[in-house]
């Protein structure tokens, strides 16, 4: 949503069907689907295996993909202008680098969003990040912060949805999403690139 927003019309790919998606959508191997025809592309790895929650003690001995080496090789390769979004323990870059590495970490209060929810980018271009605002509540075991830097819980999808900016998602995709303020931040940023290099 967030790349629709800065210009961009979009094109989701996934290997499981995505019913409430609300652009053109193709169930396909996103390491294996055409990229002919495309200015730009987002890639999403499943983070399960970088994410933290793989140590849980339930969740010992189970092993999950390690895409984001392979999609960064794929994109390289396509000579795209590229995103990749992952979790906070994931190998993306945080910034600029002298080997051509871009990344930026964004948080829900980069945005006026009552929610910190860190996401890293890594880019194929160079980008900005907005200020970073001090966290001035603790929040933990799935919680947000609500209205006037309460911390609530997530009990109602409503509530969530509203705070995301995911009005068309279920309950279970807003857990798993990031909201449209990051990439409608990064596609503005990406649309300038775009139009720089045609």
């Amino acid at each position: 949503m967030g790349y629709y927003r800065a210009g961009f019309d979009v094109v989701g790919v996934d290997v499981n069907p995505q019913p409430h998606y609300p652009f053109d959508f193709h169930q396909g191997d996103a390491m294996t689907f055409p990229l002919d025809g495309f200015d730009a592309v987002h890639a999403s790895p499943p983070c399960q295996g970088y994410s933290r929650m793989r140590h849980l003690p339930w969740l010992a001995g189970k092993s999950y993909p390690l895409l984001i080496d392979p999609i960064r090789e794929r994109l390289q390769a396509a000579q795209l202008p590229w995103v990749i979004e992952n979790v906070e323990d994931s190998p993306l870059a945080r910034r600029s680098d002298l080997f051509g590495a871009h990344g930026v970490l964004l948080c829900g209060l980069m945005f006026d969003l009552p929610l910190y929810r860190h996401r890293p980018f890594e880019t194929s271009f160079g980008i900005d990040q907005p200020t970073h605002p001090t966290h001035l509540e603790v929040i933990s075991g799935g919680r947000m912060l609500g209205d006037r830097g309460r911390v609530s819980t997530w009990e109602r999808a409503s509530r969530r949805q509203d705070i995301m900016d995911c009005e068309w998602m279920t309950q279970k995709e807003v857990a798993q999403a990031i909201p449209p303020a990051y990439t409608q931040c990064l596609g503005e940023q990406l649309m300038a690139h775009v139009r720089n290099v045609v």
